[in-house]
């Protein structure tokens, strides 16, 4: 099945039945049986998957494929499946937007293809420290932007210092102005701040300012998850963090304990806006608490 070449949005589902690639799994449970992938056109040579977890950008031509997120391991055959209905061109370069399972889980299966896998200095330091294989460690990192010319396309690596964690890039495809952000903006639920692995709330706020400064009024923004939206609604998500920071700190101010303040319901005005909030609103609220504690 072959996406078309149209620009706008082209969406095939491919489901596979025998697959080529062994995937590797570290430490990724779950049952991935019954997960397709689906292909998105953007543009004439840009793409992205859909399956379990991140987005996939999809970079495909003549000088091969630039893949930015490598998804669950157990789903690599599925998704370079997805890829040689694209092109047949090599898949050459896999760039993580940040450490997480689900946007990087498939390196060490592309590694053993031959892909140079690439990250963030911070997210290499991150993965070797989860003991992972040598073999699922990005081979290239870089501490500034990269810029790959491929494909007449230009795609920019652009570094976010310290936000959803401390080694996020976002990926601007520049002839297409399609903005990729990983997981520090999510078009669906609250934001995530994952101190854990180095996050930070004024990083967040930081980084999606550079999307909206880095967006024009036709950009689309693919985040890490959720619906492609505008430079409009990164903005509103934005203003919407300010908002719940303000009244957070007001209550801090105040003596409120953590669980106090989760109870105040801060979010009741914001619950109709987010698409899927589940119990992420509670979890933002208490992130917001322990930074601004």
């Amino acid at each position: 099945m072959k996406a078309t070449s149209n620009r706008g949005l082209c969406v095939v589902v491919v489901v596979i039945g025998l697959l080529a690639v062994s995937p590797v799994v570290y430490g990724q449970g779950g049952n991935f049986d019954n997960v397709t992938i689906t292909t998105t056109q953007l543009d004439d040579n840009l793409y992205y998957l859909q399956g379990q977890g991140g987005q996939i950008g999809v970079l495909a031509g003549p000088d091969g494929v630039l893949m930015v997120d490598t998804q669950f391991a157990p789903l690599t055959d599925r998704i370079v499946a997805a890829i040689r209905d694209i092109s047949t061109e090599p898949i050459r370069f896999a760039l993580n937007t940040h450490e997480h399972g689900d946007h990087s889980g498939g390196n060490a299966n592309l590694a053993a293809m031959g892909v140079t896998v690439m990250t963030r200095d911070e997210l290499r330091a991150a993965l070797a420290g989860s003991a992972n294989p040598p073999a699922r460690l990005p081979m290239v990192t870089f501490g500034g932007p990269v810029t790959f010319h491929m494909n007449g396309e230009i795609a920019r690596a652009i570094p976010i210092a310290v936000a959803h964690t401390n080694g996020d890039t976002m990926v601007y495809f520049e002839h297409a102005d399609v903005l990729m952000t990983g997981d520090f903006y999510r078009s669906e639920g609250y934001p995530n701040i994952a101190i854990q692995n180095g996050g930070s709330l004024k990083g967040m706020l930081a980084g999606l300012g550079r999307v909206i400064g880095n967006s024009g009024p036709n950009t689309r923004i693919l985040p890490g998850h959720g619906p492609i939206v505008d430079r409009d609604a990164v903005r509103a998500h934005r203003d919407m963090m300010l908002v719940l920071m303000g009244q957070v700190q007001e209550r801090l101010d105040q003596g409120m304990t953590e669980d106090q303040i989760v109870a105040a319901g801060l979010t009741n005005a914001f619950d109709s806006q987010v698409a899927n909030p589940g119990t992420t609103n509670e979890r933002f609220i208490r992130q917001l608490v322990q930074e601004l504690s």
